[in-house]
């Protein structure tokens, strides 16, 4: 499958938004994605795939670097693309970017009955650090982890 992952734009955010909405049932809003694009500290990309003459968006991630410390944010795929290697191309570009940029040390916060992202995150080392009981909807625990450089 050709793809490419670039930075998201303003133009991006309807099927954005779209994607994150399909996904889960406290999604991001326009707003949200808006002031994440806007601070200095945060990257927004998208990943696209191009069909005939048409590129179509497949899913996007946004994280949050400072120092040497980086936390993801938000990651999600279409569900017309999940389970074919789009997350883990996002997550391998992800660290790649962060590298690059001198992170040690990477976080992020998951809802414990997601557990295809519990499983993504595993495959690249993050391990569990804490729980926040009954975060998300005051039903599932979210999921502290950590990755060390």
């Amino acid at each position: 499958m050709r793809f490419v992952i670039q930075k998201m734009d303003e133009k991006d955010l309807g099927e954005v938004v779209a994607i994150a909405t399909s996904f889960t049932s406290n999604p991001w809003s326009m707003n949200m994605f808006i002031g994440e694009m806007s601070n200095p500290h945060s990257y927004c990309f998208v990943v696209k795939t191009k069909g005939g003459l048409k590129w179509t968006l497949m899913g996007f991630i946004c994280f949050r670097n400072i120092e040497d410390e980086s936390e993801l944010l938000n990651i999600c795929v279409h569900p017309q693309y999940r389970q074919l290697g789009v997350g883990k191309k996002l997550m391998q570009f992800y660290i790649s970017q962060c590298r690059k940029m001198k992170i040690r040390t990477f976080y992020l916060e998951v809802d414990s009955s997601n557990q295809s992202a519990i499983h993504l995150y595993q495959l690249f080392s993050y391990q569990l650090m804490g729980i926040r009981k009954k975060f998300y909807r005051g039903q599932f625990d979210a999921l502290l982890m950590i990755k060390k450089n």
